[in-house]
């Protein structure tokens, strides 16, 4: 009963910071006038500044200060800190530039893009069924750039930026929320020095309207606590679960981009991601079955 009741309380857990990261283009927009720069400073200050709280709260402030004197571990969210950084900013300024759909496509082929980092970093070995699914993506992809005539450099920068940034924090294997701790601590100085300049200038927008102003400061709650939701799933879920849970954020975005910001979608372009679907699915089924192949193994 126990455990039922703990893989429950993991689902709702997941389900909750899904669908939290699949709302953000609805939060990121409330933020404007500010440009997406001074809105991902703010979010990396304010999350800093949660994620102390959170930690000094449970104890673990020390010892999160102290991986700083690792050096595989500080080199390793250095790179992760600019990573996120750059998910960060090409994220929000297509939000509210008008590309949401084609950064939920982003969150759609990066399940894709790790099992391709596994493959050439990690030198794991893929199976038929991601094959197919890389393979029927890949052409997906390439009618999304017949149609966009260009690359969908937006979706493949996310993908690729949160591809790495997951790679490098699986080989660093530190706690999520002890990461983004030390990954804003590192990115503190540049990003509080910026806003320092903006708000010298008159040009910050931080103090200006209470309203903007509290939702800026909300930033930091809003990029850590879907996190803290997330682990919390991820020790009490299978992982075939969060596999499939996984899909839920880009549907949530592409809606919001489809029918309420009412971006263009021609034909072509409906062709495109209903190949990167079926690429999903295949992927899915490829889980579905190694997993139960893995449960029989124990069993």
């Amino acid at each position: 009963m126990a455990k039922k009741s703990e893989r429950s309380l993991g689902l709702i857990f997941g389900l909750s910071a899904y669908i939290l990261w699949g709302a953000f283009p609805l939060y990121w927009p409330l933020l404007k006038p500010a440009s997406a720069y001074e809105i991902v400073a703010h979010r990396a200050v304010w999350t800093l500044a949660f994620c102390l709280i959170v930690l000094a709260f449970h104890k673990k402030l020390r010892h999160t200060i102290a991986q700083l004197k690792k050096p595989k571990i500080l080199f390793g969210l250095l790179a992760t800190s600019i990573l996120i950084s750059i998910n960060w900013i090409v994220y929000i300024w297509a939000t509210n530039a008008g590309h949401v759909v084609e950064a939920s496509l982003g969150y759609y082929i990066n399940p894709l893009v790790i099992i391709a980092f596994g493959v050439l970093l990690l030198k794991e070995k893929m199976r038929a069924g991601q094959w197919i699914a890389v393979g029927i993506a890949t052409v997906g992809v390439a009618v999304l750039t017949i149609d966009y005539g260009r690359l969908p450099w937006i979706a493949i920068a996310l993908a690729l930026s949160w591809g790495s940034y997951g790679v490098i924090k699986k080989v660093l294997g530190l706690g999520a929320l002890e990461g983004l701790t030390i990954e804003t601590m590192l990115s503190f100085i540049p990003y509080a020095t910026f806003l320092l300049i903006l708000q010298k200038n008159g040009t910050g927008q931080f103090g200006h309207h209470l309203g903007l102003s509290l939702l800026l400061l909300s930033a930091g709650a809003i990029t850590a606590i879907p996190l803290l939701l997330f682990n919390g799933s991820t020790t009490r879920l299978p992982y075939t679960v969060i596999g499939l849970l996984q899909y839920i954020t880009p549907t949530i975005q592409f809606s919001i981009g489809v029918w309420v910001r009412h971006e263009a979608m021609p034909t072509a372009r409906w062709i495109g991601f209903v190949i990167i679907w079926c690429a999903l699915v295949a992927l899915t089924i490829d889980l579905v079955r190694s997993s139960r192949a893995v449960d029989n193994r124990i069993a």
